[in-house]
Protein backbone atom coordinates (compact mmCIF):
# COMPACT_ATOMS: atom_id res chain seq x y z
CA UNK A 1 0.00 0.00 0.00
CA UNK A 2 2.54 1.99 0.87
CA UNK A 3 4.10 1.75 -3.14
CA UNK A 4 1.47 4.39 -3.73
CA UNK A 5 3.18 7.00 -1.17
CA UNK A 6 6.41 7.77 -3.04
CA UNK A 7 4.67 8.89 -6.10
CA UNK A 8 2.21 10.85 -3.74
CA UNK A 9 4.77 13.72 -2.66
CA UNK A 10 5.29 13.75 -6.57
CA UNK A 11 2.28 14.28 -7.72
CA UNK A 12 0.92 16.77 -4.96
CA UNK A 13 4.10 18.96 -5.83
CA UNK A 14 3.33 18.89 -9.08
CA UNK A 15 -0.37 19.95 -8.43
CA UNK A 16 0.50 22.40 -5.98
CA UNK A 17 2.57 24.01 -8.88
CA UNK A 18 -0.02 24.00 -11.30
CA UNK A 19 -3.34 24.08 -9.78
CA UNK A 20 -5.57 26.80 -8.52
CA UNK A 21 -5.67 28.54 -5.46
CA UNK A 22 -9.03 26.10 -4.58
CA UNK A 23 -7.80 23.29 -5.51
CA UNK A 24 -4.34 23.56 -3.33
CA UNK A 25 -6.47 24.28 -0.82
CA UNK A 26 -9.05 21.37 -1.32
CA UNK A 27 -6.35 19.54 -1.25
CA UNK A 28 -4.55 20.65 1.87
CA UNK A 29 -7.28 21.14 3.85
CA UNK A 30 -8.26 17.21 3.88
CA UNK A 31 -4.83 16.39 5.20
CA UNK A 32 -4.77 14.81 9.19
CA UNK A 33 -1.58 15.44 10.18
CA UNK A 34 0.17 13.82 13.65
CA UNK A 35 3.23 14.45 15.56
CA UNK A 36 6.78 12.42 15.70
CA UNK A 37 8.87 12.70 18.24
CA UNK A 38 11.59 14.98 16.22
CA UNK A 39 8.81 17.12 15.59
CA UNK A 40 8.41 19.09 18.91
CA UNK A 41 12.46 19.64 18.83
CA UNK A 42 11.68 21.35 15.21
CA UNK A 43 8.91 23.43 17.25
CA UNK A 44 10.97 25.18 19.86
CA UNK A 45 11.78 28.41 19.17
CA UNK A 46 14.18 29.55 16.87
CA UNK A 47 13.43 26.57 14.61
CA UNK A 48 14.55 27.41 11.07
CA UNK A 49 11.11 28.50 8.78
CA UNK A 50 9.30 26.57 6.05
CA UNK A 51 11.48 25.75 2.75
CA UNK A 52 10.44 28.54 0.16
CA UNK A 53 8.71 27.10 -2.97
CA UNK A 54 11.83 25.28 -4.90
CA UNK A 55 13.69 22.23 -4.27
CA UNK A 56 13.88 21.32 -0.72
CA UNK A 57 17.73 22.03 0.61
CA UNK A 58 19.85 18.98 1.07
CA UNK A 59 18.70 15.16 1.13
CA UNK A 60 15.63 14.34 2.87
CA UNK A 61 14.17 10.97 4.52
CA UNK A 62 10.57 10.07 4.36
CA UNK A 63 9.09 7.09 6.22
CA UNK A 64 5.75 5.56 4.26
CA UNK A 65 3.46 3.27 5.76
CA UNK A 66 0.26 1.04 4.84
CA UNK A 67 -1.71 0.16 7.32
CA UNK A 68 -4.06 -3.07 7.81
CA UNK A 69 -6.77 -0.93 10.12
CA UNK A 70 -10.50 -1.81 8.59
CA UNK A 71 -11.49 1.08 10.99
CA UNK A 72 -13.83 3.87 9.00
CA UNK A 73 -12.80 1.41 5.47
CA UNK A 74 -15.60 -0.61 5.20
CA UNK A 75 -16.42 -4.70 4.95
CA UNK A 76 -14.32 -4.95 1.98
CA UNK A 77 -11.40 -5.87 3.37
CA UNK A 78 -12.60 -8.18 6.00
CA UNK A 79 -13.30 -8.25 9.87
CA UNK A 80 -11.77 -5.39 11.51
CA UNK A 81 -9.52 -7.16 14.33
CA UNK A 82 -9.40 -3.79 16.51
CA UNK A 83 -5.66 -4.08 15.78
CA UNK A 84 -3.45 -1.82 13.14
CA UNK A 85 -0.22 -3.20 12.00
CA UNK A 86 2.01 -1.27 9.75
CA UNK A 87 2.17 -4.73 7.00
CA UNK A 88 3.78 -2.33 4.70
CA UNK A 89 7.08 0.21 5.53
CA UNK A 90 9.20 1.72 3.17
CA UNK A 91 12.30 4.37 4.20
CA UNK A 92 12.82 6.81 0.95
CA UNK A 93 16.10 8.63 0.79
CA UNK A 94 16.95 11.01 -1.46
CA UNK A 95 20.63 12.76 -1.42
CA UNK A 96 21.48 15.66 -0.97
CA UNK A 97 22.05 16.73 -4.40
CA UNK A 98 19.31 14.88 -5.35
CA UNK A 99 20.76 13.13 -8.07
CA UNK A 100 19.22 9.47 -6.33
CA UNK A 101 16.54 7.97 -4.19
CA UNK A 102 17.01 4.52 -2.41
CA UNK A 103 13.57 3.01 -1.41
CA UNK A 104 13.98 0.18 1.30
CA UNK A 105 11.47 -2.17 2.39
CA UNK A 106 10.93 -3.43 5.56
CA UNK A 107 9.83 -7.32 5.79
CA UNK A 108 6.51 -7.02 7.77
CA UNK A 109 7.50 -10.22 9.91
CA UNK A 110 11.31 -8.98 10.90
CA UNK A 111 12.02 -9.01 13.89
CA UNK A 112 13.87 -6.59 15.78
CA UNK A 113 14.25 -4.25 18.89
CA UNK A 114 10.91 -1.71 19.44
CA UNK A 115 12.13 1.05 21.22
CA UNK A 116 10.26 2.35 24.01
CA UNK A 117 7.80 4.84 22.37
CA UNK A 118 5.42 7.41 23.94
CA UNK A 119 2.49 4.65 24.35
CA UNK A 120 4.19 1.37 24.30
CA UNK A 121 7.14 -0.65 22.54
CA UNK A 122 10.39 -1.54 24.63
CA UNK A 123 10.74 -5.29 23.20
CA UNK A 124 11.52 -7.60 20.79
CA UNK A 125 8.78 -8.40 17.99
CA UNK A 126 8.06 -8.38 14.28
CA UNK A 127 8.34 -4.26 13.13
CA UNK A 128 5.13 -4.65 11.64
CA UNK A 129 3.83 -4.38 15.53
CA UNK A 130 5.29 -0.82 16.12
CA UNK A 131 2.44 1.12 14.86
CA UNK A 132 -0.04 -0.28 17.53
CA UNK A 133 2.12 0.55 20.23
CA UNK A 134 2.89 4.06 19.53
CA UNK A 135 1.64 4.92 16.06
CA UNK A 136 3.79 6.37 13.37
CA UNK A 137 6.10 7.87 15.30
CA UNK A 138 6.75 4.65 17.06
CA UNK A 139 7.15 3.48 13.77
CA UNK A 140 9.49 5.73 12.59
CA UNK A 141 11.80 5.49 15.81
CA UNK A 142 11.65 1.62 15.15
CA UNK A 143 13.35 2.16 11.67
CA UNK A 144 15.53 5.49 12.89
CA UNK A 145 16.86 2.52 15.68
CA UNK A 146 17.38 -0.17 12.79
CA UNK A 147 18.95 1.88 10.25
CA UNK A 148 20.95 4.55 12.40
CA UNK A 149 19.36 7.41 9.90
CA UNK A 150 17.64 10.63 11.00
CA UNK A 151 13.82 10.71 9.81
CA UNK A 152 11.93 13.84 10.36
CA UNK A 153 9.08 13.28 7.55
CA UNK A 154 6.67 10.04 7.95
CA UNK A 155 3.08 9.57 5.85
CA UNK A 156 0.45 6.52 6.85
CA UNK A 157 -2.03 5.43 4.05
CA UNK A 158 -5.33 3.09 4.76
CA UNK A 159 -6.80 0.93 2.11
CA UNK A 160 -9.45 3.04 0.46
CA UNK A 161 -6.56 5.29 -0.34
CA UNK A 162 -4.69 3.03 -2.44
CA UNK A 163 -7.96 2.13 -4.49
CA UNK A 164 -9.14 5.75 -4.64
CA UNK A 165 -5.10 6.87 -6.40
CA UNK A 166 -5.20 3.95 -8.42
CA UNK A 167 -8.50 4.86 -10.07
CA UNK A 168 -7.60 8.71 -9.95
CA UNK A 169 -4.47 7.52 -11.65
CA UNK A 170 -6.87 5.48 -14.48
CA UNK A 171 -4.69 2.25 -13.37
CA UNK A 172 -0.64 1.11 -13.03
CA UNK A 173 0.55 -1.37 -15.96
CA UNK A 174 1.64 -4.76 -14.73
CA UNK A 175 3.85 -7.42 -15.84
CA UNK A 176 2.52 -10.97 -15.06
CA UNK A 177 5.25 -13.89 -16.19
CA UNK A 178 3.42 -16.76 -14.41
CA UNK A 179 -0.04 -17.37 -13.00
CA UNK A 180 -0.84 -15.67 -9.99
CA UNK A 181 -4.26 -17.29 -8.22
CA UNK A 182 -5.11 -16.16 -4.66
CA UNK A 183 -7.99 -16.82 -3.13
CA UNK A 184 -7.00 -14.77 -0.10
CA UNK A 185 -7.09 -11.77 -1.88
CA UNK A 186 -9.27 -12.68 -5.18
CA UNK A 187 -6.61 -11.95 -7.12
CA UNK A 188 -6.01 -13.90 -10.71
CA UNK A 189 -3.86 -12.62 -12.97
CA UNK A 190 -3.04 -14.65 -16.45
CA UNK A 191 0.29 -14.33 -17.70
CA UNK A 192 1.06 -10.63 -19.73
CA UNK A 193 0.37 -7.16 -18.89
CA UNK A 194 -2.99 -5.46 -17.47
CA UNK A 195 -3.95 -2.24 -16.05
CA UNK A 196 -4.46 -2.31 -12.52
CA UNK A 197 -6.76 -0.16 -10.56
CA UNK A 198 -9.10 -0.32 -8.05
CA UNK A 199 -9.76 -3.16 -5.85
CA UNK A 200 -7.06 -5.15 -8.39
CA UNK A 201 -4.32 -2.89 -7.31
CA UNK A 202 -5.14 -2.95 -3.91
CA UNK A 203 -5.41 -7.37 -4.24
CA UNK A 204 -2.43 -7.77 -5.84
CA UNK A 205 -0.14 -5.21 -4.10
CA UNK A 206 -1.43 -7.49 -0.60
CA UNK A 207 -0.86 -10.71 -2.27
CA UNK A 208 1.85 -12.93 -0.65
CA UNK A 209 -0.02 -16.34 -1.07
CA UNK A 210 -0.03 -15.69 -4.86
CA UNK A 211 3.56 -14.61 -5.66
CA UNK A 212 6.94 -16.24 -5.25
CA UNK A 213 7.30 -18.70 -2.37
CA UNK A 214 4.30 -17.64 -0.89
CA UNK A 215 6.17 -15.42 2.01
CA UNK A 216 6.33 -11.13 2.29
CA UNK A 217 9.64 -11.31 0.93
CA UNK A 218 8.26 -12.66 -2.35
CA UNK A 219 5.70 -9.70 -1.94
CA UNK A 220 7.95 -6.90 -1.38
CA UNK A 221 9.87 -8.32 -4.68
CA UNK A 222 6.19 -8.36 -6.52
CA UNK A 223 5.25 -5.11 -5.40
CA UNK A 224 8.39 -3.25 -6.60
CA UNK A 225 7.13 -4.38 -10.13
CA UNK A 226 4.21 -2.62 -9.05
CA UNK A 227 6.16 0.33 -7.78
CA UNK A 228 8.87 0.86 -10.77
CA UNK A 229 5.79 0.94 -13.61
CA UNK A 230 4.02 3.59 -10.97
CA UNK A 231 6.98 5.92 -10.81
CA UNK A 232 7.46 5.37 -14.74
CA UNK A 233 3.54 5.93 -15.01
CA UNK A 234 3.99 8.89 -12.95
CA UNK A 235 6.48 10.60 -14.65
CA UNK A 236 5.09 9.98 -18.10
CA UNK A 237 3.91 13.49 -20.05
CA UNK A 238 0.64 11.90 -20.05
CA UNK A 239 0.33 12.20 -16.40
CA UNK A 240 2.34 14.91 -15.29
CA UNK A 241 0.56 17.55 -18.33
CA UNK A 242 -2.99 15.93 -17.12
CA UNK A 243 -4.90 18.01 -14.62
CA UNK A 244 -7.55 15.81 -14.04
CA UNK A 245 -5.21 13.13 -12.78
CA UNK A 246 -2.95 15.55 -11.16
CA UNK A 247 -5.78 17.12 -8.72
CA UNK A 248 -7.66 13.62 -8.59
CA UNK A 249 -4.70 11.95 -7.27
CA UNK A 250 -3.58 14.80 -4.73
CA UNK A 251 -7.21 14.70 -3.19
CA UNK A 252 -7.15 10.75 -2.78
CA UNK A 253 -3.85 10.54 -1.49
CA UNK A 254 -4.60 13.55 0.96
CA UNK A 255 -7.76 12.74 1.66
CA UNK A 256 -6.98 8.96 2.86
CA UNK A 257 -3.42 9.78 4.29
CA UNK A 258 -1.93 10.95 8.16
CA UNK A 259 1.22 12.75 7.53
CA UNK A 260 3.67 13.96 10.02
CA UNK A 261 3.31 17.62 10.97
CA UNK A 262 6.52 18.75 9.02
CA UNK A 263 5.65 17.07 6.35
CA UNK A 264 2.13 18.11 5.79
CA UNK A 265 3.23 21.78 4.96
CA UNK A 266 1.93 22.47 1.65
CA UNK A 267 5.68 24.43 1.32
CA UNK A 268 7.45 21.35 2.03
CA UNK A 269 5.64 18.65 -0.12
CA UNK A 270 6.24 20.56 -2.82
CA UNK A 271 9.69 21.51 -1.93
CA UNK A 272 10.66 17.40 -1.43
CA UNK A 273 8.67 16.72 -4.89
CA UNK A 274 11.05 19.15 -6.67
CA UNK A 275 13.99 17.21 -5.45
CA UNK A 276 12.85 13.91 -7.68
CA UNK A 277 10.99 15.75 -10.44
CA UNK A 278 14.23 15.78 -12.84
CA UNK A 279 15.92 12.52 -11.36
CA UNK A 280 17.01 10.00 -13.49
CA UNK A 281 14.88 6.63 -13.41
CA UNK A 282 18.13 4.58 -13.23
CA UNK A 283 19.04 6.36 -10.16
CA UNK A 284 15.84 5.27 -8.08
CA UNK A 285 16.90 2.33 -6.60
CA UNK A 286 14.20 -0.11 -4.48
CA UNK A 287 15.13 -3.07 -2.19
CA UNK A 288 14.31 -5.28 0.39
CA UNK A 289 16.10 -5.20 3.88
CA UNK A 290 18.09 -7.94 3.83
CA UNK A 291 17.05 -10.71 6.13
CA UNK A 292 17.30 -14.84 6.87
CA UNK A 293 15.33 -17.41 8.73
CA UNK A 294 17.01 -18.44 12.33
CA UNK A 295 16.39 -20.74 15.04
CA UNK A 296 15.88 -17.84 17.39
CA UNK A 297 12.91 -15.91 15.93
CA UNK A 298 9.60 -17.37 15.50
CA UNK A 299 8.71 -19.55 12.79
CA UNK A 300 7.67 -17.87 9.67
CA UNK A 301 9.60 -14.96 10.97
CA UNK A 302 12.55 -13.57 9.80
CA UNK A 303 15.95 -12.31 11.28
CA UNK A 304 17.96 -9.08 9.85
CA UNK A 305 20.99 -9.68 8.11
CA UNK A 306 22.78 -6.46 9.98
CA UNK A 307 25.80 -6.91 8.11
CA UNK A 308 24.32 -6.64 4.73
CA UNK A 309 22.23 -4.21 6.12
CA UNK A 310 25.37 -2.00 6.88
CA UNK A 311 26.51 -1.80 3.58
CA UNK A 312 23.36 -0.42 2.39
CA UNK A 313 23.19 2.38 5.11
CA UNK A 314 26.05 3.13 5.04
CA UNK A 315 25.78 3.91 1.61
CA UNK A 316 22.57 6.00 2.34
CA UNK A 317 24.60 8.06 5.06
CA UNK A 318 26.86 8.89 2.48
CA UNK A 319 24.26 9.48 -0.10
CA UNK A 320 26.03 7.12 -2.72
CA UNK A 321 23.22 5.64 -5.38
CA UNK A 322 23.12 1.84 -4.57
CA UNK A 323 23.06 -1.13 -7.24
CA UNK A 324 22.05 -4.69 -6.46
CA UNK A 325 23.78 -7.68 -8.52
CA UNK A 326 20.92 -8.29 -10.41
CA UNK A 327 16.97 -7.02 -11.41
CA UNK A 328 14.77 -8.94 -9.58
CA UNK A 329 13.64 -10.67 -6.44
CA UNK A 330 11.88 -13.73 -4.96
CA UNK A 331 8.92 -13.24 -6.91
CA UNK A 332 10.19 -10.87 -9.74
CA UNK A 333 11.80 -11.27 -13.43
CA UNK A 334 12.97 -9.27 -15.98
CA UNK A 335 10.76 -8.31 -18.61
CA UNK A 336 11.78 -10.15 -21.70
CA UNK A 337 9.51 -7.90 -23.85
CA UNK A 338 10.49 -4.72 -21.97
CA UNK A 339 11.87 -1.62 -24.44
CA UNK A 340 15.16 -2.27 -25.85
CA UNK A 341 17.66 0.50 -25.80
CA UNK A 342 19.94 1.47 -28.34
CA UNK A 343 23.50 -0.82 -28.46
CA UNK A 344 25.84 0.55 -28.08
CA UNK A 345 28.70 0.78 -30.69
CA UNK A 346 30.68 -2.29 -31.46
CA UNK A 347 34.55 -3.05 -32.45
CA UNK A 348 35.16 -4.00 -35.86
CA UNK A 349 37.17 -6.90 -34.72
CA UNK A 350 35.17 -10.74 -35.16
CA UNK A 351 34.14 -11.94 -32.05
CA UNK A 352 36.38 -14.98 -30.75
CA UNK A 353 34.04 -18.74 -31.81
CA UNK A 354 33.29 -20.67 -28.73
CA UNK A 355 33.03 -23.34 -30.03
CA UNK A 356 36.58 -22.97 -31.41
CA UNK A 357 38.99 -25.68 -29.78
CA UNK A 358 41.87 -23.94 -27.23
CA UNK A 359 45.02 -24.74 -27.70
CA UNK A 360 46.71 -24.71 -23.62
CA UNK A 361 50.11 -24.02 -25.18
CA UNK A 362 49.63 -20.97 -27.03
CA UNK A 363 50.81 -17.99 -25.55
CA UNK A 364 48.58 -15.61 -23.85
CA UNK A 365 48.24 -12.38 -25.62
CA UNK A 366 48.82 -9.95 -23.08
CA UNK A 367 47.04 -7.11 -24.64
CA UNK A 368 43.79 -9.27 -24.76
CA UNK A 369 41.12 -7.18 -23.09
CA UNK A 370 40.73 -9.25 -19.57
CA UNK A 371 36.98 -10.03 -18.38
CA UNK A 372 37.04 -8.04 -15.18
CA UNK A 373 35.87 -9.25 -11.27
CA UNK A 374 32.49 -9.16 -10.30
CA UNK A 375 32.81 -5.91 -7.65
CA UNK A 376 33.11 -6.57 -3.54
CA UNK A 377 29.75 -5.39 -1.60
CA UNK A 378 30.74 -1.86 -0.53
CA UNK A 379 32.77 -1.00 -3.21
CA UNK A 380 31.79 1.35 -5.91
CA UNK A 381 31.56 0.45 -9.66
CA UNK A 382 31.98 2.12 -12.77
CA UNK A 383 28.93 4.00 -12.23
CA UNK A 384 29.04 5.67 -9.49
CA UNK A 385 27.14 3.14 -7.28
CA UNK A 386 28.02 1.32 -4.34
CA UNK A 387 27.08 -2.53 -4.95
CA UNK A 388 25.38 -3.81 -2.31
CA UNK A 389 25.45 -7.83 -1.64
CA UNK A 390 23.81 -10.32 -3.45
CA UNK A 391 20.70 -10.68 -0.49
CA UNK A 392 19.71 -7.65 -1.26
CA UNK A 393 17.54 -7.83 -3.72
CA UNK A 394 15.63 -5.37 -6.22
CA UNK A 395 15.69 -3.06 -8.84
CA UNK A 396 15.70 0.80 -10.34
CA UNK A 397 12.52 2.32 -11.89
CA UNK A 398 14.01 1.95 -14.99
CA UNK A 399 14.21 -1.95 -14.63
CA UNK A 400 10.73 -3.53 -16.54
CA UNK A 401 10.12 -6.63 -14.38
CA UNK A 402 7.25 -9.31 -14.12
CA UNK A 403 5.72 -10.90 -11.22
CA UNK A 404 5.73 -13.89 -11.14
CA UNK A 405 3.27 -16.18 -9.99
CA UNK A 406 3.41 -19.14 -6.87
CA UNK A 407 2.88 -22.60 -8.25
Amino acid sequence: MATFLVATVAVLAVSGVSIAAYAAWDVTSSITTVSLVSDEAAAEPGAPPPPEISAIDGGVNLLLVGSDSRTGQGDAYGEDEGGELNDVTMLLHISQDHTNATVVSFPRDLVVDIPDCPGGGGYTAPINESLSQGGLACTVLTVESLSGLSIPFAAEIQFNGVIEMSNALGGVPVCVSELIDDPYTGVYLEPGTASLKGADALGFLRTRHGVGDGSDLGRISSQQVFLSSLVRTIKSDSTLTDFGKLYGLAKAAASNMTLSDRLASPDTMVSIALSLKDMDLSKVTFVAYPSYYADWVPAGKVAPDTDSAAVLFAAIQADQPVAVAAPGGIASVLDPNAPVAPAAPTATTAPADPSAPVDPSAPVDPSAPVEPAAPEPGSVNAAGSTVLPSNVKGQTAADYTCSVGND
